[in-house]
This record gives C-alpha cells, sequence and structure tokens, in this order.
C-alpha cells in the first residue's frame, strides 16, 4: 500500500441565536463555520503512533495500542479530546474489521489569539475532534465514497459527547457542513442509554437520532455578520450548570426563555426565507433580550460588561447580542449595508472591542490527499 498524506481543515463555529434553549430536544439555533481552521494532518508511520500539537507544547507523543487500551507516553488533560476520538474511531474501524496500522497525527489551531494564546471562543475543541475523526476515517479508509458528512457528524457527536458529558452538537455540525446552519440537537441521554445497552458504534450511526435535525439556509443579500472580541476568555460550563439549575427550579421561568428563544430563532430563518433584512436584524435583538432575561433569573452573567458595551455600540447601527454561552469571548452583530460595517468596526474599537475578520466558511471539513510512494 502506498503512504498516504491527508490534511485536513476544519472550521471554527459560532453561534449566532438559539444558545442554551438548544440544549433542549427540539429547541433551534443557528450556526455558522468561520474561516478560521484546526489543521490536522496524518501520514502513514512504519512502527509506532506519533502525535504532536506544537501550539501546546506537545511534541513527539507517543502510543501504543487501540481503542480503550491505548497507553500515551504522555499524561496531560489537554489531550483527552483527542485521545477519547482515537479510542472511538479504532472502535468503530475494528467493528467494521479494518486492520489498524500506526500514524502519525499533528494539529495546529487558527482559533485562538496569536498573540495571547487566549480563545476567541470559535469552538476548538469540536474542530479538533471533527479534524482527527476526518483523518483517520481518510487514512483507513479504500473507498472514499463511504466517508460521508453524516458519519464524520455522528462520530464527532460521540467523541465529544464521551469527553464532555453534555452538549447539543451544534459546533460539531458547523465544522463538519459549513456555512449557515439550522439546527436542533439529538439528545445526549439517549446517545448514553444506547451505548449503555450494548448497540455498537456501527449500528449506532446507522440509526436516525430523535430531534437531530441539521440545515443550511441562506441570509438576506444585504446582511452583514460583524464579531467582535471582548478579549476575555469565557467557561462554558458554570453557565451551562446554572442554567440547569434554574430549569430544575424554576420550570415555569425556564420554559419561558425557551418559548421566547423559539419565537426569535422562528423569526430570524423566517427573515433568512424571506431574504428580509431587517426582520433578521429584529430576530436578533429579541433572542438577546430572552437570553439578558434568563440571565438575570438564574443569577449568572451571561453577557458581561464588555459584551453589553459590544451590543449597545451595535444597536447603534442594527443588532447585536451575546455568542455562544456567554461570559467573555465574542459577540455578534448584523447591519445592513457595507458602510455600516465600518462605521460598526470604527465604534467598537474606540470602546477597546476588536473587531475579527472573520467570514462564513461556506465549506465543513475539507480533506487534501498528497500521496507518495
Amino acid at each position: 500500500m502506498p503512504n498516504s498524506n491527508y490534511q485536513i481543515s476544519v472550521p471554527g463555529k459560532l453561534f449566532i441565536a438559539g444558545e442554551y434553549a438548544v440544549l433542549e430536544p427540539g429547541h433551534q439555533a443557528v450556526v455558522i463555520a468561520v474561516d478560521r481552521y484546526i489543521t490536522a494532518t496524518i501520514k502513514n508511520r512504519s512502527e509506532g503512533n506519533k502525535l504532536s500539537l506544537p501550539q501546546l507544547g506537545l511534541l513527539d507523543v507517543t502510543w501504543s495500542g487501540y481503542g480503550g487500551k491505548a497507553n500515551y507516553s504522555v499524561s496531560d488533560q489537554r489531550l483527552r479530546f483527542i485521545q477519547n476520538t482515537i479510542s472511538l474511531v479504532d472502535q468503530y474501524l475494528q467493528e467494521k474489521s479494518v486492520e489498524l496500522r500506526p500514524f502519525e497525527l499533528n494539529v495546529t489551531s487558527e482559533l485562538d489569539d496569536k498573540d495571547s494564546g487566549r480563545k476567541y471562543g470559535l469552538g476548538s475543541s469540536a474542530a479538533v475532534v471533527v479534524g482527527v475523526v476526518t483523518a483517520m476515517l481518510h487514512y483507513y479508509s479504500e473507498k472514499k465514497s463511504h466517508i460521508s458528512t453524516e458519519l464524520i457528524f455522528k462520530l464527532s457527536a460521540i467523541a465529544h459527547l464521551r469527553t464532555q458529558g453534555s452538549g447539543s452538537g451544534a459546533d460539531i455540525a458547523a465544522s463538519v457542513f459549513g456555512g449557515w446552519i439550522k439546527y436542533s440537537s439529538f439528545q445526549p441521554d439517549w446517545i448514553f442509554n444506547q451505548l449503555k445497552q450494548g448497540v455498537s458504534i456501527g449500528e449506532l450511526i446507522e440509526k436516525p437520532w430523535p430531534k437531530l435535525l441539521i440545515d443550511k439556509i441562506t441570509p438576506p443579500k444585504q446582511l452583514n455578520l460583524c464579531v467582535g472580541w471582548t478579549r476575555t476568555a469565557a467557561a462554558t460550563a458554570p453557565m451551562i450548570n446554572k442554567i440547569k439549575g434554574l430549569r430544575d427550579l424554576s420550570p415555569t421561568l425556564y420554559s419561558k426563555f425557551l418559548q421566547e428563544s423559539s419565537t426569535a430563532v422562528a423569526n430570524l430563518v423566517r427573515g433568512f426565507e424571506e431574504d428580509d433584512c431587517l426582520v433578521a436584524i429584529d430576530s436578533l435583538k429579541e433572542n438577546r433580550d430572552a437570553l439578558i432575561k434568563l440571565s438575570d433569573v438564574a443569577d449568572g452573567t451571561i453577557e458581561t460588561p464588555m459584551l453589553t458595551k459590544l451590543v449597545l455600540v451595535a444597536e447603534k447601527y442594527g443588532s447585536g447580542k451575546s455568542s455562544g454561552a456567554g461570559g467573555g469571548d465574542c459577540g455578534v452583530a448584523f447591519v445592513k449595508g457595507n458602510s455600516q460595517v465600518e462605521q460598526l468596526h470604527s465604534a467598537w474599537k474606540q470602546a477597546t472591542i476588536l473587531p475579527l475578520d472573520l467570514t462564513v466558511s461556506q465549506s465543513g471539513a475539507s480533506v487534501v490527499d498528497t500521496k507518495t510512494v
């Protein structure tokens, strides 16, 4: 068999609308892929597996064994997403009677600030998982036509869920499919129950996943998306835990939030379908209002003072809101027309908000194959 080098590019993501609500079955969000990428390169190796993540200072990490029996030369929590992903793909391939062989894997990222190393909040763990899954499937598969986006998504979602223990999978969907996506989550409890019941990974991939919806959507022609960074990183888990607490302690308030979020997302999608800029701009504000109320009753901080500043500046030109879990990271804004973009960027800079030069990546995970004999 000839040696093969595969280079995988995987876009990061940004939530536009529907955060938190998307964690509940049947509730939708809008998420995008952005043109900052994780790059994973994989190539044949004569003996022993090797992994390098140069930006983390993890070079030439080796391991022996496959699946859950792999032994790594380095013990580091930062490797857990990659280790769990390799283990899961090993398991899937062994179910398919694929003979496993050593490889060398290198992962680099554009999803963090190159000067400070601080995260923008572009979904780096999800993009890394998608990159590893895509790289391994192409490395081992002789028939590339068998590698579907659905297969990559589901394997990545399982690996990410196993590692993190929760999540909607929207960031996975953005990285796999690219573009603007209307998304409704699968049910994590259903995935865990299937695995506990002994369902194989291959069987789980083949089954329909309850409530899962991944649809491409197209924004209005005159709508411009702007992204601003607060220069602080956010911790997602604490806020999610507070929201879960509200769901249990105040179900009526939580249900009201879900209804308001659903209405805002439905209006956003309608604005897209009708090519109506103003409806889209208004719907973003609706979703922000719902999140502010949620934050207040949950005694959390979805919108930090810097994110509030970002939004108030954006509202002079269109509308804005936090993106993702909030508590830092990025905010997004909708404006109509290119002149509004320039004015907003200038105003953000004066408010010490850093405009990010991001555009929507229309393609998801992509593969370049260079073969050497």
